[in-house]
């Protein structure tokens, strides 16, 4: 077992006369499950394919990292990284950030501006004849029309844009399997075209050969641009496909006089296939060629860190999750998490302490409906707005037992929950208790967002006397635990729907009325392929064509952050 080849020299070292895939990153090669390019490498290599990783290639001199392994026998892989780029480069109020947390030394500059796009760019040019494959956050988000908040407008589909032959959108540990069974003997496009979670471009005469029956085809993008109701109309499609429990639907959407065909999106992992996936044979480390180079922060981050399942039903309205990674949860088994929790106290700089034992929301763990047949015929974008489903199992009693096995693993002092928690899932589960007195390292975040309901509801969040209720018991627990903790609400200014008299309205009461010393309250980035980027753009609610309130100019936000940093406010 070792890291994968990254250079020339070590893939001769592996006496390899060949390589089948090369994989081309924006961040850091890290060798953890954490990491989607390693994850991806690692499923790869266990389908029996010779697997390279050129982590941050340079893409601004002579390409020699482009150059330096050559054309692979199948295909070139490209990702952004953990992150969209534009992201990760920016502020919410578009100024260049100045570090990056998934390089080494946290240093920026080692990625481009849409690195899918550019990355692939430059493969294509030296390599045409090779197939460019394309995944990853990045590319999933805008993998149709979409609104570009850096460019204030919508952009087509980056398979479009960018040349790309496929993409896999959404997470891989599934479709990467099916495209390495595929390919094993070559290159084969007509397989890869009945893949589900692949998208790819077409020409009128594929289209035409679809199943009308299963078939929905969008407002083109040139309709998009024209008409900004017809973009909303697309989001809502496409939001409700992605939400559904087995979706049979193959969307297509013109652009010029190409066709973006997406595959339906699979069904949720089987706890046996993400089990499959985090018991890959990873180094769990950076690279050797890190050393010397400083930290990378992402990597300090999440080393004693456990990530216990996958997806959300919360449907946060400015949230990528969903869209990404699916509604319907994917939880672990407690052999694979117990497993990883005892590779982690084997680290030479671990002192007993788990950072975190989460998910995209920390307490979803082995939640889900408790009839599948409901849930099969259900295409609500949330299972907790505007109320909590009936049909939804809630029972926190597997996550506790998880806990409890876990702080039993020899050399485990804590196991803390740092991830968010949904503190609309508790009722009267002993859970909040039991995270607070005993998986707590002194601060409990939540994320209330706001509290003024006009805003919520656009945000899909629960009424802010939810949270009110979370605050009274935790006090109440801390006081009878004898626990000097605090609660730590974040908020979102600027999204779509709220004005200033709703940021004045939410600091009377956080600031007033609770008293609490806020450490942020971020602007809302409206990011592809979510309700809110929508609703930024178009000033409407796609689900009801009604008009919403935007703030848009840096001095509109700048005043509805005034309430709480002064500083924020231009004199």
């Amino acid at each position: 077992m070792g890291f994968l080849p990254t250079t020339a020299k070590e893939v001769k070292a592996l006496g390899w006369d060949y390589i089948d895939v090369i994989l081309f990153t924006g961040d850091a090669y890290i060798d953890h499950p954490s990491f989607a390019a390693a994850v991806v490498g690692r499923l790869l290599e266990d389908e029996g394919l010779r697997v390279a990783i050129v982590p941050q290639p340079n893409w601004r001199d002579d390409l020699r990292d482009f150059r330096k392994l050559g054309a692979p026998r199948l295909f070139f892989g490209v990702t952004a990284g953990a992150m969209d780029s534009m992201v990760n480069h920016y502020t919410a109020n578009k100024r260049l950030r100045s570090n990056d947390a998934y390089t080494a030394g946290g240093a920026a500059g080692f990625r481009p501006d849409y690195a899918v796009k550019t990355y692939t760019q430059i493969l294509k040019r030296l390599f045409p004849n090779t197939p460019v494959i394309i995944g990853g956050i990045e590319a999933s988000l805008r993998r149709l029309t979409h609104y570009d908040y850096w460019q204030d407008r919508l952009l087509p589909s980056v398979l479009v844009e960018s040349g790309a032959d496929f993409m896999l959108y959404g997470m891989g540990e599934r479709v990467v399997r099916e495209v390495a069974r595929a390919m094993r003997n070559g290159y084969n496009a007509k397989r890869l075209h009945s893949i589900r979670q692949v998208a790819f471009v077409a020409d009128r005469a594929y289209v035409e050969r679809l199943d009308k029956e299963n078939t929905i085809f969008l407002h083109s993008y040139e309709e998009c641009v024209r008409s900004k109701r017809a973009f909303g109309e697309n989001f809502v499609v496409e939001e409700t496909q992605c939400n559904l429990l087995n979706p049979q639907a193959v969307l297509v959407e013109r652009t010029g006089e190409r066709y973006v065909v997406v595959n339906p999106m699979n069904a949720a992992l089987s706890t046996e296939e993400i089990d499959a996936a985090f018991d890959l044979p990873y180094m769990r480390a950076p690279h050797p060629r890190y050393n010397g180079r400083g930290e990378i922060p992402a990597w300090e981050m999440i080393k004693h860190s456990v990530n216990i399942h996958r997806g959300c039903f919360g449907g946060c309205s400015f949230c990528t999750i969903s869209a990404h990674q699916g509604k319907f949860i994917s939880s672990r088994s407690e052999r694979s998490i117990l497993r990883e929790v005892e590779a982690i106290t084997r680290m030479p700089d671990f002192r007993g302490n788990l950072s975190d034992v989460g998910g995209p929301s920390a307490n979803m763990y082995r939640l889900g409906g408790k009839n599948k047949e409901l849930c099969a015929k259900c295409r609500r974008p949330s299972c907790l707005h505007p109320k909590r489903c009936p049909n939804l199992d809630n029972d926190h009693r597997p996550l506790l037992d998880l806990y409890a096995k876990i702080c039993a693993v020899k050399g485990v002092k804590h196991a803390y929950v740092s991830s968010g928690i949904r503190y609309d899932l508790f009722d009267d589960s002993p859970y909040l208790r039991e995270v607070i007195v005993h998986h707590t390292s002194g601060r409990l975040k939540v994320a209330p967002e706001h509290t003024e309901d006009g805003v919520l509801n656009l945000m899909r969040k629960p009424s802010f006397s939810l949270f009110e209720e979370l605050n009274t018991r935790f006090h109440r627990i801390c006081r009878e635990a004898g626990l000097n903790y605090q609660l730590i609400p974040y908020f979102i200014s600027s999204h779509p729907g709220c004005r200033e008299q709703d940021m004045r309205a939410l600091s009377e009461k956080v600031l007033g009325r609770l008293h609490f010393n806020l450490e942020q309250v971020q602007d809302l980035t409206p990011t592809p392929m979510t309700l809110s980027s929508v609703m930024f753009y178009t000033g409407e609610n796609p689900y009801k064509g009604k008009s919403v309130y935007v703030a848009r100019s840096q001095e509109e936000k700048r005043r509805q952050k005034s309430f709480f940093f002064k500083k924020s406010v231009k004199r």
